[in-house]
């Protein structure tokens, strides 16, 4: 009888476990419009990061993510005097970094014979560089002076102190941060791939939600 040679297996692009090293580009927008943002101050920004995962097993890997942004932040400053009723709103314009660092969970999916891979992944972790809020400061029209008293209850003095200016901004505020994302990666060798995927993004505090879309090469070893 004539032998039938079986056909070679068909390749696998993914290995069972590996360290994979990404760079990638990304895009933030901001939830919120950029008068009402209360983090980053802006409706979006551009930046870029790495994360390293090591997946140990073929469906399961752990990892950390670090990146930086660069937010043209607009900044408020008002002028209201009760008096006179005038009231004011400005915004003056900074370019800010801000970025964070997450420990994330992945679980990926490699299609059997394939270069395709879905994933998706949770983490955590801290974010920095923005949260900048106006410190506004009562005065007395006719003395210019700023007002002191328990409370900020003012009681004295001709027109009291009826204007609130803005006379200066925070510092930044480090935020805890929670990050859910889903992608896809497509292996161009077995070492080397294409990831893209998209992620929203929640920071403590209200009003300072975003959403992150990311593309670049991984690495896997």
């Amino acid at each position: 009888m004539k032998q039938v040679a079986a056909p070679p297996p068909c390749p696998e692009w993914y290995a069972d476990n590996e360290f994979n090293a990404s760079l990638w580009g990304t895009y933030i927008f901001t939830a919120n419009n950029w008068q009402d943002d209360r983090y980053f101050l802006a409706d979006h920004a551009w930046g870029g990061g790495v994360d390293f995962k090591y997946f140990f097993h073929r469906y399961f890997g752990v990892g950390i993510e670090g990146w930086i942004a660069n937010a043209r932040q607009a900044r408020e400053n008002i002028f209201v005097d009760l008096s006179d009723g005038i009231f004011q709103r400005s915004f003056d314009n900074k370019n800010r970094g801000i970025g964070a660092v997450l420990g994330t969970f992945t679980f990926r999916f490699p299609i059997h014979c394939s270069r395709f891979s879905p994933y998706i992944w949770g983490g955590g972790g801290g974010i920095f560089g923005g949260g900048q809020r106006p410190v506004n400061q009562w005065f007395r029209e006719n003395g210019g002076f700023p007002v002191t008293g328990p409370g900020g209850l003012i009681s004295n003095g001709g027109e009291g102190f009826d204007i609130l200016k803005t006379v200066g901004h925070t510092e930044s505020q480090s935020e805890g941060i929670g990050q859910v994302g889903g992608g896809l990666e497509v292996r161009l060798t077995p070492h080397i791939g294409w990831v893209s995927d998209f992620s929203w993004n929640f920071i403590n505090g209200p009003v300072n939600n975003f959403g992150m879309a990311r593309t670049g090469v991984n690495f896997a070893f």
